[in-house]
């Protein structure tokens, strides 16, 4: 009997075969009968709708791939499509991911069932889409589950609620784009504070160098036209080494708060002609003084969080203390008794010996991997009263001194070339008018040659250590003769 079973099973499967062939065969000619019952122009009609449905379907799976793509690089809200295009704001998924259309054959008048075999108006067999698609998280069903939040792959959320719409809240935090480790980077660096962080402390260390010539006449012009005396070329090489710790501290989530606290130590290296009575003879001396720098504080505010369309603005206001060693009153002494063209100062100023307010605003677009940024802020000095600013020794000279407010801006870019690394380059401009002088009881004084314009380019790579550790380095190079030969530093801002 099993020996029968088996033999007959392969005689039964091959009857089967000729079976099926003869029920699709007429069950294709029962749907070309009906076709051919319909008129040209219900034929044309047909077609059309099918046409117009398939049309519907490509530009909605469109929208879907360019949403799912916004929502995983983070740009801004995939809801924003939704509100600015009315064909997906109709949809169940009006969210910015809309639902997939029925299949194709649910369109046409008499379709049979989805996943049944149907036919446009052709005859060409048409296979629609799996109904469980939409819940699914394959090309079509990641748009009916919720849009991935960050930090979670595509599809995490598919099958939870089939039927639930998402909501803002699960497709994204909010319209602020989420940002790369590099790409924040560069925000924490030339931006503003991140204010999701409570707590930054951010310290570094920088060498800014200067080297100065300046021509140096002793004598007297005979008939208007000839010079009799000495003619040297005096040069100034210093170094300035500044350690600073800034303390950053969120308040809420756009306004943010620190205190920078530096360290100065200074050293020049002045070198003049002369020696002996000899222009041919060089003698140098070299002044070091180290002291606390000028500590200064801020506040951020921040206007608008970046979106898709809007960048990120940041507006900015800062106080800094004149806490360093003033430069006025500080005397300049001759140093070697045989060079009488060779002084320098006692000592060496570690702060500018004025208050002053600085408001600015910032503003920064991502466009990943692309980050733009610019700056601008305006500097009030504050005048204030000295009881010397004279340099002579045995000369006490009372005065009131106002800086000139200085105008500064700026602009660069950055480009994040992995997840954790990004480098930078930026333009920046100093303007500062002339500063001015009065003696108790006197006018205003302009001071000859204190008016200054300073332009550097800046070069800047960060690195990404961890969550909480980043490594900033920068590079700035002078442009202008008064802006310093160069600044290296490097910062290691560390979030809790």
């Amino acid at each position: 009997m099993r020996m029968m079973s088996r033999t007959a099973a392969p005689h039964v499967r091959l009857a089967a075969i000729p079976a099926a062939v003869m029920l699709f065969a007429l069950a294709q000619s029962a749907h070309a009968q009906a076709l051919q019952s319909q008129s040209i122009e219900e034929r044309l009609n047909t077609l059309m709708r099918v046409v117009d449905e398939q049309q519907r379907q490509i530009q909605s799976l469109e929208r879907q791939v360019t949403n799912l793509e916004m929502a995983q690089r983070g740009r801004g809200m995939p809801g924003a499509l939704a509100a600015s295009d009315p064909t997906v704001a109709e949809q169940p998924g009006a969210d910015g991911l809309p639902v997939p259309l029925p299949p194709l054959a649910q369109a046409l008048p008499g379709a049979t069932a989805p996943g049944a075999l149907t036919g446009t108006a052709t005859g060409v067999p048409v296979n629609p889409p799996s109904p469980e698609a939409g819940t699914t998280s394959g090309a079509t069903g990641t748009a009916a589950a919720s849009g991935p939040q960050q930090g979670a792959p595509v599809g995490v959320n598919a099958g939870a609620n089939p039927n639930a719409s998402p909501t803002v809240g699960e497709t994204q935090k909010s319209a602020e784009p989420s940002r790369t480790q590099a790409e924040e980077a560069v925000v924490q660096r030339e931006h503003a504070p991140l204010f999701d962080h409570r707590l930054t402390l951010d310290w570094g260390i920088s060498d800014t160098y200067y080297d100065r010539r300046q021509l140096q006449l002793s004598g007297f012009l005979a008939l208007d036209a000839i010079f009799l005396g000495n003619i040297n070329l005096g040069q100034t090489k210093s170094h300035q080494i500044t350690a600073d710790l800034d303390t950053r501290y969120g308040l809420t989530d756009r306004m943010s708060v620190d205190v920078d606290v530096p360290y100065v130590y200074r050293r020049s290296n002045f070198i003049v002609g002369g020696a002996g009575g000899s222009a041919s003879t060089l003698s140098d001396a070299t002044v070091t003084s180290n002291d606390i720098g000028d500590v200064n504080f801020g506040i951020y505010y921040q206007f608008l969080k970046e979106t898709n369309s809007m960048p990120d603005v940041v507006g900015s206001l800062r106080v800094k203390t004149p806490t360093g060693t003033s430069p006025f009153g500080i005397k300049v002494q001759q140093i070697t008794p045989d060079n009488t063209n060779l002084v320098a100062p006692s000592k060496l100023p570690t702060g500018t010996g004025f208050w002053n307010v600085t408001a600015g605003l910032s503003v920064l677009k991502t466009y990943d991997p692309v980050v733009l940024f610019g700056s601008f802020s305006y500097t009030y000095n504050i005048s204030r009263s000295f009881a010397d600013i004279s340099s002579v020794i045995g000369q006490v000279e009372p005065a009131e001194v106002k800086l000139g407010d200085i105008i500064q801006f700026g602009g660069g870019v950055a480009l994040a070339f992995s997840d954790k690394d990004s480098a930078s380059i930026s333009y920046t401009m100093a303007i500062e008018p002339q500063s001015k002088t009065r003696a108790p009881g006197g006018s205003w004084t302009g001071v000859p040659g204190s008016e200054t314009t300073a332009s550097v380019l800046n070069f800047g790579l960060n690195h990404v250590v961890n969550k909480h550790l980043t490594i900033n380095g920068a590079v700035s190079v002078g442009l202008t003769p008064d802006a310093p030969n160069f600044v290296v530093g490097v910062r290691f801002p560390y979030t809790f």
